[in-house]
């Protein structure tokens, strides 16, 4: 099965679960434990940032970072399609207390106008200002350090702090053709997944000043987020940082593949300009069938795709995913499209 729903299916490789073997297993909520230091410090200094707390997934590092910022009384001024807002079961609003302020924006972009002029408004609590790259539904697209940088001045003008929701953070700093740390420059704190395209079994990490991710760590407590011996998780997550980020361009690369054959089929499948990382957008709408059609349809070739919305497919490329899987996947379009284009003929 060629399985492109998400690169949260990779499976941790064999130096990862040797690793995991032969970690510490220190109480990390007591004493602490050194592989989750370990892991900690070289986050910390992978981000440029002075702190780093290990958590068990990407929705509870937003979460913390939310109540860190805001201590439950607060507005997040937020792009209207993030995935905070729509994919994180409210729960920033339902566990944190905060507003929701969603800002129209492009390709995962927050409109400065429109972010100036919230600024201003009068507001309810802290405020806290979210962006998010690489953005998942725009496709992986990456946030331009010029935006986030202006992003960043307009905040530090109204003394509003910025969260960055990295979950593909290395993602982004491989297109960007440069280091974490220098898109990390422009904001206050940043969550990254170790489960992702970096093929860790769990485990995502918070970044921030000390005294942010102290008080992080109060919060992460609060939502069971506190793990015992999290020596194993913490020392496959810490051999991901150092084995998988100078692949993370081979990804990209299947994507984009993908992406221009895609368009061959058809232009409005997808625009190949928009694939920054390696997320596929495939629009189907103009197939007359759903996209829950194509995913049954594809499934028969042995193609596990995910269907993003009624009439959008997502395509995620990963370590497990080879050029011959790539080819593979668009033989299967072909092969349904025709059968499409036939069905719609009849």
């Amino acid at each position: 099965m060629i399985d492109l729903r998400s690169d949260t299916v990779t499976q941790p490789t064999q130096a990862m679960l040797e690793a995991m073997r032969q970690a510490s297993l220190g109480d990390d909520s007591r004493d602490g434990d050194p592989c989750v230091r370990l892991l900690e410090a070289r986050a910390a200094q992978m981000t440029g940032k002075q702190a780093a707390v290990f958590m068990p997934s990407g929705t509870m590092t937003n979460l913390v970072a939310i109540l860190t910022h805001t201590e439950q009384q607060g507005e997040i001024l937020l792009e209207a399609d993030s995935h905070i807002l729509n994919n994180e079961s409210a729960g920033m609003a339902r566990l944190a207390g905060a507003l929701a302020r969603p800002l129209p924006g492009k390709n995962g972009a927050m409109g400065l106008s429109a972010l100036e002029h919230a600024l201003k408004r009068n507001h309810w609590g802290r405020r806290l200002i979210s962006m998010e790259t690489t953005h998942n539904s725009a496709g992986g697209q990456v946030l331009s350090l010029a935006h986030m940088q202006a992003v960043y001045a307009l905040a530090q003008q109204h003394d509003v702090a910025v969260h960055t929701d990295g979950a593909r953070l290395f993602n982004a700093a491989v297109f960007l053709n440069c280091q974490a740390s220098d898109i990390c420059a422009f904001t206050d704190s940043v969550t990254f997944c170790l489960s992702k395209g970096l093929s860790a079994p769990i485990g995502s990490v918070l970044c921030g000043s000390v005294e942010f991710c102290n008080k992080a760590r109060f919060y992460r407590r609060m939502v069971g987020g506190h793990l015992r011996q999290a020596g194993p998780l913490a020392a496959a997550g810490l051999l991901a940082l150092e084995t998988m980020v100078a692949r993370l361009h081979e990804d990209h690369r299947h994507a984009s593949h993908l992406g221009e054959q895609l368009h061959r089929l058809h232009h409005r499948f997808c625009n190949p300009v928009d694939i920054h990382t390696n997320i596929v957008m495939v629009d189907v709408s103009h197939s007359t069938v759903s996209a829950q059609h194509w995913v049954r349809e594809l499934l028969k070739h042995n193609v596990a795709a995910g269907a993003w919305s009624d009439q959008n497919l997502r395509l995620v490329t990963h370590r497990h995913i080879s050029t011959h899987d790539i080819e593979n996947t668009i033989t299967a379009f072909e092969q349904v499209w025709n059968a499409v284009k036939n069905q719609t003929l009849k």
